[in-house]
């Protein structure tokens, strides 16, 4: 096995890893050690669509909205799952009653090389692997419908880093989020898809998503949204 694995991996001058044959993953809660990681996706999924002048977050504010000293119960709160790669095998994970979710692991045939560009800067932190990169993310939290008795999972965002893309990793990770809602009493996974996204759009739909054409996404936002701050309705009001 050992020569095996040597054969799947090279590395060149410049420090890019290639993996060929086989790509090991392992599907994990993200902790405070991946914050600088999860804060570099963030600012990537908002390039991906042209909406960097968008992006407010720092590392600080993440830190204070993901991993507050105070939780709330798990997977009630913001949750994110990071999907790490490896060229070689990820150690069997044990019950991890701390951090409250068994990491999922799964092997993927490669049917084209795939280079790890960004080997220091996605370098995983979470052990002492150390050819573990993080290649992606999905970030849900629960919310709740006064037309069902359970909250549900809304599923703001799922993004996968450009070289380990097209590999069949989104199943795999849409599909975990969905496992924790089913496996803890939430009734749906709610999200919004893009429809002028076709692959995107196709792979919710294939994912068994069910879309609703009768409802459309509204959102009350910036300065309409600041219309409604303290005192300001009234003072309209007198004004009128």
């Amino acid at each position: 096995m050992a020569p095996a694995l040597q054969q799947a991996i090279t590395t060149d001058a410049s420090s890019d890893v290639t993996i060929t044959g086989k790509i090991y993953t392992r599907v994990r809660l993200a902790t405070k050690s991946d914050l600088s990681h999860i804060y570099k996706l963030f600012y990537q999924i908002h390039e991906y669509h042209n909406y960097t002048h968008l992006y407010k977050a720092t590392e600080s504010s993440l830190a204070k909205l993901l991993f507050k000293e105070n939780p709330l119960p798990l997977f009630y709160g913001p949750s994110v799952l990071l999907l790490e790669v490896s060229p070689t095998p990820f150690d069997e994970p044990k019950n991890t009653t701390d951090e409250g979710f068994k990491p999922v692991l799964t092997t993927f045939d490669l049917k084209f090389p795939v280079v790890e560009g960004q080997v220091e800067e996605f370098r995983s932190k979470y052990d002492d692997k150390s050819d573990a990169y993080i290649a992606g993310y999905a970030f849900f939290y629960a919310n709740y419908s006064c037309f069902n008795d359970k909250p549900g999972f809304y599923f703001e965002s799922l993004y996968f880093r450009e070289s380990y893309r097209k590999l069949g990793m989104g199943k795999l990770l849409f599909g975990t989020v969905s496992s924790i809602a089913a496996d803890n009493g939430f009734v749906s996974v709610d999200g919004i898809v893009a429809v002028w996204n076709k692959k995107s759009y196709d792979f919710y739909i294939n994912m068994g998503v069910e879309i609703f054409d009768e409802f459309r996404y509204g959102k009350l936002h910036g300065e309409n949204l600041q219309k409604y701050a303290h005192n300001k309705g009234e003072i309209e009001e007198e004004t009128c």
